[in-house]
């Protein structure tokens, strides 16, 4: 299959793109891809990312349905809970009379992360590896497991939005390989040393070892054609679409992110108010109003992530979180020994949340208070180290407009990055 060196692209600041926008775009960018006969996979993000889902499902339809022997999809979950079919139908925006019938013959699969039958060993990253693409913070080898199905079509696509991430500096592209549709030991090892980096340092950065131990990871896929359909999404309403392969597509939108999922701040504020979107159903994701705002909140501030609706500290990863807490990265390193059973992407969670901070003869100091107020109990916010408020005290208003008093509202929180212009108050990086 052939492709232009530079990615196709659409974009409108102004006005967003509309349905027909998308479907003229999807045409033109699969009219020169020889896809007629062949077997197509689609890998999409599940309902926890702000996309036109619907629109691109139709439009991708229309488009290459009538030319391709096959095409399917697959949730790239990670470690999220599966999607059961009622919520696939509302995210795809089609009944289930709909899936049955006219979308009868479409494939549309969770990706089973904890299967070690659904998973393909493609390769090992050795620790030297790992230690030059980490910059030396990190030095282990990670074996490279990825869901086996994509081995069973001829072009595999990526569909899914961009934004700044906590882990990797902006999501998207080869992140819905790793770790979208692959095995936890991967997983766990960049999540791990995005933590150590920390999540001022990285989010919102386009180049980052993380990255880079990613896209190393995708060279390991062979034998299939890779494409991708990367997004700007400012909540559903899609501002651009671009189309290349994963590392072209996603660059081009990563560089469009930083342009308009970056708001700059000329002081930081001593309460952030964050109110999570009800796609965000427990802590495990909600914790994103922490990693987009954690930057602009003041020395000994407050951020409060506002969620009446979740209930869950984490549906997949509780147990463990229970266990473990909310700590600052330092906290955990000044005792690896203790936690040496508990995955890095569980710590790596638990350090993003709670915020950077020290930890100096056993004291843990954080820079920020973080505070839950949501469906969870006072005693389990208490006992992960959070702090607690009663969502039913608290009204959204009293925060409006008072920037100059210090205190920021933040409505559907958790994919725009807030900064500071100046002096963001960011940790030395972790001399591995």
């Amino acid at each position: 299959m052939s492709l232009s060196p530079q990615p196709m692209q659409h974009i409108d600041l102004t006005n967003g793109l509309s349905e027909a926008d998308l479907q003229a775009f999807t045409a033109r960018a699969f009219e020169n891809e020889p896809i007629d006969g062949k077997r197509i996979l689609f890998i999409i993000p599940d309902s926890t990312r702000s996309m036109p889902m619907p629109g691109i499902f139709r439009a991708l339809f229309e488009t290459v349905h009538p030319r391709a022997a096959q095409m399917d999809y697959l949730i790239a979950l990670g470690t999220h809970p599966p999607m059961p079919d009622e919520a696939i139908h509302r995210h795809l925006g089609i009944t289930s009379d709909e899936r049955t019938g006219r979308y009868g013959d479409i494939g549309i699969y969770n990706h089973d992360w904890r299967n070690p039958d659904m998973l393909a060993h493609i390769g090992t990253l050795s620790a030297d590896t790992i230690g030059e693409l980490s910059n030396g913070l990190l030095r282990q080898k990670a074996d490279v497991l990825v869901n086996r199905r994509i081995f069973d079509y001829d072009l595999v696509c990526i569909v899914g939005p961009v934004f700044p991430h906590e882990v990797v500096g902006f999501s998207g592209g080869n992140k819905y390989f790793f770790p979208g549709i692959a095995g936890e030991e991967i997983l766990n090892l960049f999540h791990w040393l995005g933590a150590l980096i920390t999540n001022p340092v990285i989010n919102g950065v386009k180049d980052t070892p993380v990255r880079a131990v990613i896209n190393r990871s995708a060279d390991l896929i062979t034998g299939i054609e890779k494409r991708a359909l990367c997004l700007n999404v400012m909540s559903r309403d899609c501002k651009g679409i671009f189309y290349g392969t994963p590392e072209e597509a996603w660059s081009a939108a990563a560089d469009l992110s930083a342009q308009t999922h970056i708001v700059y701040k000329d002081k930081p504020f001593q309460s952030v108010l964050a109110v999570a979107p009800a796609m965000y159903d427990d802590i495990w994701v909600a914790g994103k109003c922490m990693y987009k705002l954690e930057p602009v909140v003041a020395d000994d501030g407050e951020l409060i992530i506002y969620a009446p609706h979740v209930a869950e500290i984490s549906v997949t990863h509780g147990d463990l979180i229970r266990r473990i807490g909310y700590h600052t990265r330092d906290y955990f390193l000044s005792r690896m020994e203790q936690f040496a059973d508990i995955p890095g992407g569980i710590l790596a969670h638990s350090t993003h949340v709670r915020g950077i901070g020290t930890c100096i003869n056993d004291e843990e100091c954080c820079r920020v208070r973080v505070t839950l107020a949501t469906a969870i109990p006072e005693t389990e916010c208490r006992a992960i180290s959070l702090g607690y408020r009663d969502p039913a005290s608290i009204n959204p208003e009293d925060w409006c407009d008072r920037e100059e008093e210090g205190l920021l509202l933040v409505p559907h929180a958790g994919e725009v990055l807030y900064r500071l212009k100046e002096n963001n108050p960011v940790p030395k990086p972790f001399q591995g």
